[in-house]
């Protein structure tokens, strides 16, 4: 397989990374997944916003490839090289250059692409549990991917221990936050519902998405910290992230219909070619 190293396609066993390396020293950076769909990055601008909003908070500065559509091009060449640009994980690692301790020698960065085949989208009804091993915590850094990685990686153990699909995330004071990789929805009534960022949650890139066409649709969204008996009194739950909006058919006991207009309308939208 190919990867994608500061902009250079390398074969994956040439790559070689210094021991100082501080994205393994000090997790000092962050990623992104994306999904490529028939040679389309999708939600590409998205993704950009994302990035350039890590980068403003943990002082990196990104070349300048990450603005303008080099980038995109880039990634979805290292697709093709990997026979993956019809359906195609992607994920783009960015981390802080050089040496030091805690104190950085350099704001600069490097970074890497990898990709392997994904299938298409999922809409399967998912049964989860409510994780009770670890608590998001709201911070500056918790609005996107890489450095709670260790919160998610736990909360992974814990599903595969009880047997769920995924696992329900609840903050410091159990309001729900979201799942492993995806943020939660839920409908009551003709509300939808979904955590604020201030529950600790990421800021999703479908999740981004869905805000705004609830928006241009003045549907009534409402965004805050909700307890768990609010989400378990839904008519209709489900997730969201880059690989698809799914239902989710139960949280622990309790289950749900998996099945609401407004959301095969939202999985219309965010997935049209595939739903």
């Amino acid at each position: 397989m190919h990867l994608l190293y500061n902009g250079h396609i390398i074969l994956e066993d040439e790559l070689q990374l210094p021991l100082s390396n501080r994205a393994f020293q000090y997790n000092d950076g962050f990623f992104e997944t994306l999904m490529m769909r028939n040679g389309k990055l999708l939600f590409w601008q998205d993704h950009v916003a994302r990035m350039k909003e890590a980068a403003k908070v943990l002082k990196l500065e990104l070349p300048p490839l990450f603005s303008q559509a080099g980038l995109e091009e880039e990634l979805q060449t290292l697709a093709h090289c990997n026979n993956t640009s019809e359906y195609g994980r992607i994920k783009l690692k960015v981390w802080r250059a050089g040496g030091g301790l805690y104190t950085p020698e350099t704001n600069a960065v490097d970074w890497y692409a990898t990709v392997i085949p994904a299938a298409p989208v999922a809409t399967e009804p998912l049964q989860i549990g409510i994780c009770k091993n670890v608590r998001t915590i709201p911070s500056s850094l918790s609005h996107f991917k890489g450095p709670n990685a260790l919160l998610y990686v736990l909360a992974g153990i814990e599903k595969q221990e009880r047997q769920f699909n995924d696992m329900l995330l609840l903050d410091q004071q159990d309001n729900v936050s979201e799942l492993i990789s995806s943020n939660i929805f839920w409908i009551k009534d003709a509300i939808l519902y979904t955590p604020a960022l201030t529950a600790g949650c990421v800021n999703g890139i479908v999740r981004r998405n869905i805000l705004r066409w609830c928006q241009a649709q003045r549907i009534n969204l409402q965004e805050g910290k909700y307890s768990k008996d609010s989400l378990l009194q839904a008519d209709t739950v489900f997730c969201s992230n880059v690989t698809g909006v799914r239902p989710i058919a139960a949280v622990e006991d309790v289950k749900f219909e998996p099945v609401h207009p407004l959301l095969t309308q939202l999985q219309q939208h965010c997935f049209p070619s595939e739903v």
